[in-house]
């Protein structure tokens, strides 16, 4: 994986080190390197190693990915919003198990649609609540996974004029791994 760095280099994106985040606004002091930070080291208050608790981990990474899609390769926001679609609006329950399905599924897709780009929401754009809101305002694993939930449920609501190109990826993909998947809502 290449660094967030070369990334936004790539994309023409030159970072702050000082400040909020100059991406999803969140409340730091030292830019996107530290709303990274919360993100990577951040929602202890989650034991990750129970396989229920995974959900959460999948919504924060999708979440962060789509809130700053400068630092990613630009394919990273097809994978992300189509599993969140995936989520929130065919019920998919997401394991660990799924996610190199969708990657491999999404290959597949890249060969006929390789100039297909989802066009980001606008900076500061991609939904309210960032990493700082639910670290400064969650108390608890509950209030945190909810906060987590309505975090991610806000990312894939700003994104909504690419669900167009995500439908059609999640119902082909659906297709090809229904025995697979099981259903429920979060």
């Amino acid at each position: 994986m290449q660094d967030y760095i070369d990334l936004a280099e790539k994309n023409g994106v030159t970072l702050f080190d000082n400040g909020v985040c100059q991406f999803c606004d969140a409340n730091v002091k030292r830019g996107i390197h530290e709303c990274l930070e919360i993100f990577n080291t951040g929602f202890q208050e989650i034991d990750f190693s129970k396989s229920k608790n995974h959900i959460y981990r999948f919504l924060i990474v999708d979440a962060h990915t789509l809130q700053h899609p400068e630092i990613h390769g630009r394919w990273n926001n097809h994978f992300h919003l189509s599993r969140l679609h995936l989520v929130f609006k065919y019920n998919i329950q997401w394991s660990y198990e799924l996610s190199p399905k969708l990657s491999d599924h999404l290959n597949m897709y890249k060969v006929n649609n390789s100039n297909e780009y989802l066009v980001p929401p606008r900076v500061l754009e991609r939904g309210k609540i960032t990493t700082s809101d639910i670290r400064e305002k969650s108390n608890d694993e509950e209030e945190c996974k909810k906060m987590i939930i309505k975090w991610a449920k806000e990312v894939y609501s700003v994104w909504c004029n690419s669900y167009v190109f995500v439908d059609n990826i999640s119902k082909v993909f659906i297709a090809n791994n229904n025995s697979r998947l099981n259903y429920a809502n979060i």
